[in-house]
């Protein structure tokens, strides 16, 4: 196996391959999970090491599944793992790793959407958020249909510095779907620039580090897959609450071939829409007639900062939701059919 932490450390003893493990208690990727599983030890090696020195870290791996990047950690030489798995049908191969390495590995059969990870590790680990990021770690091969929801969660817990980061700017390094991957560090006005980039690239530094093809995978997705390691910021780019940053990026991208007035107008009651989408844009200082993809972070803080002073003085405001209205307004369309129709029987 390749070395992938400092001479002298703990080294797992000889262990079955991957490959053996998935045979010996029968795995098989389930489909509507959207499980795949890395076997190439090379791999999953590089991923540990892109995460950094992991010399007396405390990791906290999600979706280990039978056990690869597991594997690299326990020989990165760290203080703990602590894995958390969903499926039962990997706990007897993750078992067995925690008996190669007594003391090091330790095993929550639980939902990594729902686990409370800041109860996890020691109190002593925590620092400060202006220091430099604590000997806390989180890494995994998520199954892609829960990566960009537990990535959106987690930058919530970023702005909130609860969960993972109760300890301070923990690092993560995390796959997704290699489109997924280029969205999160995409730049402004690349094609993949999106909300992810933006809400990732608000809180944290992004850099998508390396791409593993889809055939070192079994089963082999449709997609290659990208590598993405974050790092809280000291200072989030955007200074409002998350929720209210979620609403305004949202808007502008549900439009992201059209100009981004168009999305902005959607954060208003129609009666209302065209007065305030120019007052919001003329105080933030954003040409109308830019697209959602050449918008900046810094766009985004000015357009963030003039809608939450807008929902200030309107305590109705941050409520609106203009697809409510659409469907109120069908309803009201429905009725008024409906009435006519009687009065013409």
């Amino acid at each position: 196996m390749a070395a992938s932490g400092a001479i002298g450390t703990f080294r797992l003893p000889p262990l079955p391959t991957i490959r053996e493990i998935i045979k010996l208690f029968k795995l098989q990727a389930a489909k509507q999970l959207s499980q795949n599983f890395l076997l190439d030890l090379r791999l999953t090696d590089k991923i540990v090491r892109k995460a950094g020195s992991l010399t007396d870290a405390y990791v906290y791996e999600v979706g280990p599944g039978p056990g690869g990047i597991t594997r690299s950690i326990l020989n990165a030489g760290i203080a703990e793992l602590l894995v958390v798995e969903k499926d039962s049908r990997f706990l007897p191969g993750l078992q067995m790793l925690s008996d190669a390495a007594p003391g090091k590995l330790r095993i929550v059969h639980g939902d990594v959407l729902t686990f409370k990870v800041e109860r996890a590790f020691p109190e002593s680990l925590k620092r400060q958020w202006e220091d430099d990021p604590p000997n806390v770690h989180i890494i995994g091969n998520l199954p892609f249909n829960v990566s960009t929801p537990l990535i959106i969660k987690w930058l919530e817990n970023v702005s909130q510095r609860e969960g993972p980061f109760a300890y301070g700017r923990t690092q993560m390094t995390l796959t997704f779907q290699k489109e997924v991957a280029e969205r999160l560090a995409a730049n402004t006005g690349s094609k993949q620039r999106s909300r992810l980039s933006v809400m990732a690239q608000y809180l944290c530094r992004v850099q998508h580090v390396f791409t593993i093809p889809g055939r070192a995978f079994v089963p082999k997705p449709e997609v290659d897959v990208g590598v993405v390691h974050f790092t809280p910021l000291t200072q989030p780019k955007i200074e409002q609450p998350f929720k209210l940053v979620e609403k305004v990026v949202q808007h502008v991208f549900q439009f992201r071939r059209k100009y981004c007035h168009r999305g902005l107008g959607m954060l208003f009651p129609e009666a209302q829409r065209l007065e305030r989408t120019g007052r919001l844009l003329q105080w933030a200082d954003v040409d109308p007639t830019l697209r959602p993809c050449q918008l900046s972070v810094s766009h985004f803080k000015s357009l963030c900062d003039v809608y939450r002073r807008m929902c200030d003085e309107d305590p109705h405001l941050f409520a609106y939701n203009f697809r409510e209205e659409l469907k109120k307004n069908k309803r009201a369309g429905q009725e008024r059919e409906a009435d006519r129709e009687s009065h013409s029987l």
